[in-house]
């Protein structure tokens, strides 16, 4: 006999230019990273059942750091008319946490594939992505939609804060190295930085956001156009206002410093900051290896490779 099974995926994102001045209205370009992946699975239980990285066991039961995926699970069940159904679910997770990757609205967008997969229900775009929004606003607050817009996607990510997102088609080569600074980032705490900023120095503030903006134009033009050099040029000036704003710090400062001197045409800091991951811009594989090296030896605890031709392909397919 088959048991009956209901799986759903998502993946990584990063941002490759836009954050912070996203908040604000400005453009940003955000990349799914294919390669770090999340599987959610759900079967037949005699409970309503969860099993995670973090907490396993009957979901009613389950900590608070999950309530938005409670949340989601109950609207999930209703909007489906099954408010009473068992099951066990699953959660795989190759994500890692607090990193600016998008892992929660990465495990919200898998659970929502999965159950509309297991009580075997079609699933709109609009319906994934307003249903993922229900457990992000509990985990986050007010989310700009960024994370679940990507993690459900398989392309690059034009994105613009209240506008609908659409894939932007790419044409590059190039590679892609993200590094994790082994701290958490620090989102909350680097947005409320910016807005603080915003309400002591307008002004220039408003400048540094406008300038991102453009620079989000700008390496949109240089994706289109396989401009490599002028791509990483625009990563590193993006870095260096993210920094006058306030939401960098020592340790990513560092590391950015190591990728620049060893062959990255372009580094800069990715998601909220204050911590979690860097990005740098290699001009093929070899310096991209070199790159995750010297990385890991001034203390990068992890790093993934994203071949910038991939999404070109996945675009195309």
């Amino acid at each position: 006999m088959t048991i009956k099974k209901g799986i759903g995926t998502s993946n990584a994102k990063i941002i490759l230019i836009g954050e912070h001045a996203a908040v604000y209205g400005e453009p940003a370009i955000v990349i799914p990273i294919t390669s770090i992946r999340l599987t959610a699975t759900v079967v037949p239980a005699d409970d309503q059942l969860i099993d995670s990285r973090y907490y396993t066991g009957p979901i009613k039961q389950a900590f608070k750091n999950l309530a938005g995926i409670k949340a989601l699970i109950e609207t999930i069940l209703q909007r489906l008319h099954q408010p009473d159904a068992t099951f066990k679910l699953t959660i795989d997770s190759q994500l890692p946490s607090e990193r600016g990757m998008g892992s929660s609205a990465a495990t919200a967008i898998a659970i929502i594939r999965a159950f509309y997969d297991y009580f075997d229900q079609p699933l709109s775009r609009h319906t994934l992505l307003a249903l993922a929004a229900i457990s992000e606003k509990i985990t986050h607050g007010n989310p700009s939609g960024m994370d679940a817009a990507t993690t459900s996607a398989t392309a690059p990510i034009w994105f613009v804060k209240g506008q609908q997102s659409h894939d932007l088609p790419i044409n590059t080569s190039g590679y892609l190295v993200i590094a994790d600074s082994g701290f958490k980032g620090q989102t909350g705490p680097a947005v409320a930085t910016v807005r603080e900023r915003m309400d002591d120095f307008p002004q220039e503030t408003k400048v540094f956001i406008r300038q991102l903006g453009k620079l989000a134009y700008q390496a949109r033009q240089a994706l289109a156009n396989n401009a490599l050099q002028r791509l990483g040029e625009i990563m590193s000036h993006a870095q260096v206002i993210l920094q006058t704003l306030g939401v960098s710090n020592t340790t990513l400062d560092h590391l950015i410093f190591v990728a620049q001197k060893n062959g990255s045409l372009g580094t800069k800091l990715t998601g909220g900051g204050r911590g979690g991951c860097l990005i740098a811009l290699a001009p093929d594989e070899a310096t991209a290896q070199h790159l995750i090296t010297v990385l890991k030896a001034e203390g990068a605890t992890q790093t993934w490779l994203q071949p910038l031709a991939h999404l070109q392909q996945e675009v195309s397919e």
